[in-house]
């Protein structure tokens, strides 16, 4: 084709432009590619898909070939997140595509897997039987290492606590043929975007937070383990059409002002559900003010919108970042590959927001929901009138979000302003390095010795307080007081488990501005400071490199490439063990329909995976299905009473913990549901917050509307998740009712449940639930999980 003809021809212009003795750098060592080679050879050589996958293959050809025929069928312009979506289908001719209702049938072109969900995710792809992974996989140990000292020591005391589950991560990945990123390595989002990332790329993550990789043009969406395990095994991925919201920028970025205002300013429009279904897709003439990993810090707090993931287009911040990453080659042929990376002129978006980043203010987000948007000279009139505390206990940099190159710089111009005046932070100040790479650049180029000076400690390169892994120690809980982050997420208690925590989330820099001032009602634009003279001076914009001039430097080598065969390995897991535990199948469905169940718990507001299976302590009993269960719904507010954790065991009228009457109705083979409020499930992508009410003997979840994330990882579980027909009709069930599910037999695709309602006083009422389940989802709950069909098919049943 006339496009391939020009792909090659840019090829080997681009080959013959360069030296003929040519290498690249892996960790620290320099590898030969096309040394004395003729351009020829160099041009017909493949280009992997990462320097630490050589087998690999990049696949624009195949997709390329893909969106020719996609092109055909649909005959219209394709927004970018089209392209790279549909040319990844497992069938392009034959796969039906309307957005919003078809089941896309996908092969994505990788899996990453953090040691927190990598846990559940190994023992059901070892459960599964087969002896590989099909697609280049790896794990990342970041959620594990709790922040209490400083990096290094936090980092030491992480490996002693940890060394069964990194052992077991470890051989496992060996076994199977998974990369393992070893503690220390940096959080997965980071890695992904500094090693495995690339314009067109399609990838699925057991982290909510997977769409960070958006920022280099891929579509990287965050899953539940069991979603990971059917890519792994070679199984289409399945995802419903999404529908595509366009955020045009115009203007350009200057001044205090942020890319994580955009995210910022996104959240307050689109709330943290109205991005449920959606690729958000960024556009315009102002993306191209934005650095490449700016772009991934937007991208990155999609998440919190409930979108499937976000991208932007292939540019030339994106082709600069590669080269400095050391993936020149991977950047020549997005170049050549430009109009399967970019929107088609006229593409069809089903909204479309505006956005003038010329006009756009710093924001600050919070407290206790992401979305509650405020400009950052009204948020101090904000916490005056609803009574939040003004001064700030902490302020937190880093995490997966903001921890760039580029972000440690700006915050460290500010410090350098405060520090000539003689002010240093007027509260604690924790800084979290991003990656190895990123902590040991920031370490040679100086940054981090000032933030030090400044009076901040330098973190592990971890999660840390962004998930709760935090020792904190200044405040006892219950205690109401503020804290600031460049985090991403600020649910109640988040952070540091108080549920009195005022967290609000911002930009790194004015994380450190207001750090400096100690007051949450301070606007580094409009407010001066006194310095130890005793005279006035306001902060100049904060300024820094994009990309290190020196080049990164890439700190410890830490990781752990699969052998070739691994198949005479063994992974053993202890049975008396804590924290590992291998999977037992959960029952089949009876062929009965689900009567007189009662309702566990009815849920009042707001429940997030966080409030079902709860993060900080419990971390440790990921790979510990049942220890684990125990976490399930503690901070969830009971509507009968108001109270956390404590529910009436209708079969006894004794009153107790949630995990506990779950247990108790389970050992009396009492089947259970749960009733729940608006975006239930909203959040990370643990799928422990399915697996824990499938263990303990729930059958069904019944709310208003569903997190997307949170939906699938039920259907994989067996579980029923169901939605009102009318919302109302939560208010018609109290907590002593019975709930029964009529007519299962019949259960089909698109044909709603009968839902019957037994009130104490013996009336009933019948109200309709729907749902979203296709055929094979209806499969899994026949099976009783989507692995056990899995398990049936490999067997021939």
């Amino acid at each position: 084709s006339s496009s391939s003809v020009i792909n090659i021809v840019m090829a080997l212009v681009m080959t013959w432009a360069l030296p003929r003795s040519l290498s690249f750098v892996v960790r620290g060592q320099v590898q030969a590619r096309c040394f004395h080679a003729s351009p020829l050879v160099c041009a017909a050589q493949k280009v992997a898909m990462s320097q630490m996958d050589p087998g690999t293959e990049m696949p624009y050809e195949k997709l390329q070939a893909n969106l020719s025929i996609i092109k055909k069928r649909l005959n219209r312009p394709l927004t970018l997140s089209e392209k790279v979506l549909y040319s990844h289908l497992d069938d392009p001719a034959g796969q039906d595509i309307v957005r919003g209702e078809s089941y896309l049938k996908l092969r994505p072109d990788r899996v990453a897997m953090q040691d927190a969900t990598a846990q559940m995710a190994m023992l059901q792809f070892i459960s599964s039987g087969l002896p590989r992974v099909a697609v280049p996989s790896t794990i990342h140990c970041d959620h594990l290492i709790q922040a209490q000292v400083d990096g290094p020591k936090d980092l030491v005391r992480a490996i002693d606590i940890n060394k069964e589950v990194y052992n077991f991560l470890s051989s496992a990945g060996s076994k199977y043929g998974v990369g393992f990123w070893k503690p220390g390595s940096g959080i997965i989002h980071q890695i992904i975007l500094e090693n495995y990332a690339f314009p067109g790329l399609l990838m699925i993550g057991t982290d909510s937070h997977t769409p960070n990789g958006g920022g280099l043009g891929g579509l990287c969406i965050g899953v539940g383990g069991a979603d990971a395990v059917d890519v792994m095994a070679n199984i289409p991925w399945e995802l419903k059409c999404p529908k595509v919201i366009g955020v045009k920028l115009t203007g350009k970025l200057s001044g205090w002002t942020s890319p994580k205002d955009v995210i910022l300013k996104v959240a307050g429009i689109l709330t943290v559900k109205g991005g449920t279904g959606a690729i958000i897709e960024y556009f315009g003439p102002g993306v191209d003010s934005i650095s490449c990993t700016g772009m991934a810090t937007i991208c990155n707090m999609g998440a919190e919108i409930g979108a499937t993931t976000s991208v932007f287009p292939y540019n030339s911040r994106m082709r600069q970042y590669l080269a400095a990453t050391s993936r020149k080659d991977i950047a020549s042929l997005a170049d050549a590959n430009i109009s399967l990376l970019t929107p088609d002129e006229g593409s069809p978006y089903d909204q479309v927001i505006e956005i003038n980043l010329s006009e756009l203010e710093p924001h600050i987000n919070g407290p206790f929901t992401p979305d509650l948007a405020h400009p950052v000279n009204k948020v101090g009139t904000a916490a005056r009138e609803k009574g939040w505390p003004i001064d700030i206990k902490v302020g937190l940099i880093g995490s997966c979000t903001n921890s760039s190159y580029e972000d440690m710089g700006r915050c460290a111009s500010i410090v350098k302003q405060a520090m000539s005046h003689g002010l240093k932070a007027k509260c604690l100040f924790h800084i979290t390095p991003g990656s190895e790479q990123i902590r040991a650049t920031i370490e040679r180029d100086g940054i981090a010795e000032t933030l030090r000076a400044f009076g901040g400690v330098v973190l592990a390169n971890a999660c840390g307080p962004c998930i709760g892994q935090w020792d904190r120690q200044d405040v006892k809980k219950g205690e109401k007081n503020t804290i600031v982050t460049s985090y991403n997420r600020n649910f109640t208690g988040r952070n540091d488990a108080n549920p009195a925590t005022h967290a609000f989330v911002t930009s790194p820099e004015l994380v450190t501005a207001m750090t400096l001032a100690g007051r949450l009602d301070f606007d580094p634009r409009n407010d001066s400071l006194v310095g130890n003279d005793g005279k006035e001076f306001k902060l100049s914009d904060p300024f820094a490199d994009e990309l290190p001039t020196r080049g990164f430097d890439p700190g410890e080598d830490t990781y752990q490439a699969p052998p070739e065969d691994g198949s005479n390995l063994v992974v053993n897991v202890s049975p008396e063990s804590e924290r590992l535990q291998l999977l037992s199948p959960f029952d089949k469905w009876d062929g009965k329909d689900l009567e007189d169940m009662t309702i566990l718990i009815k849920v009042k507001g707001k429940c997030t995976t966080d409030h079902i299976s709860a993060a900080g302590p419990w971390l440790k009993f990921r790979g510990h299905l049942d220890n684990i269960s125990n976490n399930m719904f503690l901070t969830a507010v009971n509507a009968e009473n108001g109270e956390m954790n404590n529910v009436q065991n209708k079969a006894t009228g004794e009153w107790g913990p949630v995990p506990a009457t779950a247990r108790a109705y389970k050992a009396s083979n009492i089947k259970w549901c749960v009733i729940g409020d608006d975006n239930y499930g909203e959040g990370s992508s643990r799928e422990h917050a399915a697996l824990e009410p499938r263990h303990l003997g729930g059958r069904a979840i019944i709310v208003k509307s569903f997190a997307r994330i949170h939906e699938t990882n039920l259907k994989k579980q067996g579980m029923l998740p169901l939605t009102f027909a009318d919302p109302a009709d939560y208010d018609k069930i109290g907590p002593d009712d019975k709930i029964s599910l009529i007519g299962l037999a019949g259960f089909a695709p698109g044909k709603p449940l009968q839902c019957r309602i037994k009130h104490p006083s013996g009336s009933t009422e019948t109200i309709q639930l729907n749902h979203s389940c296709n055929e094979q989802q209806i499969t899994w709950f026949k099976a009783g999980s989507a692995l056990n069909r899995m398990k049936a098919l490999a067997a021939g049943k």
